[in-house]
């Protein structure tokens, strides 16, 4: 069930937001709902309707076009631009009902596809749709507490118009023009991604060494090793639970589009090769679906050979 919202975060409904989402996954449905109790209305679509948004009184929208036709601005939480595209033709498709609409890509997507698909929505409806991408970090914990971090790409007053909408879901930043957005998150997921890879080797060279984990990162939290993701991942990490929170096998095509923005850049990364690597891994041994801590698994599959220590993965 979606979890109620704290009284002191609700603001008054806006008179003059018509505001759709499309996408109710793990981050989709609690930004919406934090979007109904701050506006007053929310217009939503998904494969299939969601009876707890629909409950608080989110206004379900049979099609995309029925979605765009009730919106001014359409949140976009699909997995990435092909989903999207899918969405946005045929009689049914955003394109058909689409007046003058917002559109805010939350999806962790290519920079330069996300440019490419503004220019022919701007040549195809004569300038009525204007795109700008909004990916966030912070996971469904900051989606439900709406303390994600909105990384925002595009025109000013788009994207002033975007952070007014979105203040409710966290912090809306303007980092610069269309696409923005998107490569600030690349650098996010190049840490993430980063990050997650250490604390996996870590916990399992301390493991096999008879470090307790709990006592460990309870210690190392305290000093520079400490971070959001720690805290986040730490119980996954000592215990080995790698039910999945965020999905390791999406951060393949986000490195991908990292890598994409560091070409684009004209840098050649030391670090982001190896990470594509250790991804592409987790994938081809049937462990993307698994939680990012996977990581750990990893690891220890990589050593199977080695006697186990207690507390280690077997």
């Amino acid at each position: 069930m979606t979890p109620p919202l704290d009284d002191e975060t609700t603001t008054s409904p806006s008179p003059v937001a018509r505001i759709g989402v499309l996408g109710l996954g793990a981050m989709g449905e609690p930004m919406a709902l934090r979007l109904l109790h701050a506006h007053g209305a929310v217009h939503i679509h998904a494969r299939s309707p969601r009876p707890a948004l629909i409950g608080a009184g989110a206004t379900w929208s049979g099609t995309p076009r029925e979605l765009a036709e009730s919106s001014d601005a359409v949140l976009v939480m699909l997995p990435d631009l092909p989903e999207l595209e899918a969405a946005l033709e045929g009689p049914d498709g955003l394109l058909a009902g689409a007046g003058e609409l917002l559109l805010m890509i939350g999806s962790t997507s290519s920079a330069v596809e996300v440019r490419a698909l503004a220019e022919r929505l701007e040549r195809d409806t004569d300038g009525r749709v204007r795109v700008v991408d909004c990916p966030v970090s912070g996971g469904v914990d900051g989606a439900t507490a709406g303390t994600l971090s909105i990384m925002l790409g595009g025109a000013d007053a788009d994207a002033h118009r975007a952070a007014e909408l979105l203040a409710p879901c966290g912090t809306p930043v303007h980092l610069g023009p269309l696409g923005a957005g998107e490569v600030a998150k690349a650098c996010n997921q190049l840490v993430v991604s980063a990050t997650i890879t250490a604390l996996g080797e870590a916990s399992e060279i301390a493991a096999r060494s008879g470090i307790d984990l709990d006592t460990l990162w309870t210690l190392l939290a305290g000093g520079y090793a400490g971070s959001n993701l720690l805290a986040a991942r730490k119980d996954k990490l000592v215990t080995g639970d790698d039910n999945p929170s965020g999905v390791a096998k999406y951060m393949v095509k986000d490195l991908r589009f990292a890598a994409d923005a560091a070409a684009a850049a004209d840098i050649q990364p030391a670090l982001l090769p190896a990470l594509r690597e250790i991804f592409d891994e987790i994938v081809d041994a049937g462990l993307g679906d698994r939680d990012i801590a996977v990581t750990r698994r990893l690891t220890a599959q990589r050593h199977i050979d080695a006697p186990p220590a207690p507390g280690a993965l077997r």
